[in-house]
């Protein structure tokens, strides 16, 4: 049975509520999750820039790389990725990469580089992840942003004193 909306918006509010425990650790605030076909959650992570000193440790791409060790790619085409916002390049690259076929995010790219200006440690970009999809030669289908003023509560105040 597909994954309904009302089971979306409640994952959703994990991948944010895993959001506000990475920056409670001390690092970025953003969180990911991976859900099977019926919704049931396989692997969680937590963006791990600041903790572990990896610029590249966003929430996603450690998501996708834990998935791709754990998981065939057929399996993948079925699942679908939370994320407190929308991914990034590299991580929209991940998913690519990694075979999941669906994305449901929190705020867009373009109301997170609003939201965060020009940070140099996050240099947000205005591209979003459909239109890196789309490039692509497999489908990855993406339902946001979603829950959009709740995925911004986590960001309050944390870029401003970096």
């Amino acid at each position: 049975m597909p994954i309904s909306s009302e089971q979306d918006l409640i994952l959703l509010r994990r991948s944010i509520t895993l959001a506000s425990e990475s920056r409670a650790r001390g690092d970025h605030p953003f969180g990911a999750l991976l859900a099977g076909p019926d919704g049931e959650i396989l692997l969680e992570e937590m963006n791990t820039c600041g903790s572990k000193g990896d610029r590249t440790g966003h929430a996603e791409r450690n998501l996708m790389t834990a998935a791709s060790l754990k998981y065939d790619v057929a399996f993948l085409a079925q699942c679908t990725m939370y994320t407190s916002a929308e991914p990034c390049a590299m991580c929209a690259g991940s998913v690519y990469w990694t075979g999941v076929g669906r994305v449901v995010h929190g705020m867009s790219e373009m109301e997170l580089k609003a939201l965060i200006g020009p940070d140099p440690e996050n240099l947000t970009m205005d591209l979003p992840c459909k239109t890196i999809f789309a490039a692509g030669q497999r489908s990855v289908e993406v339902v946001g942003p979603l829950l959009s003023e709740e995925s911004a509560v986590v960001h309050e105040g944390f870029w401003d004193g970096l």
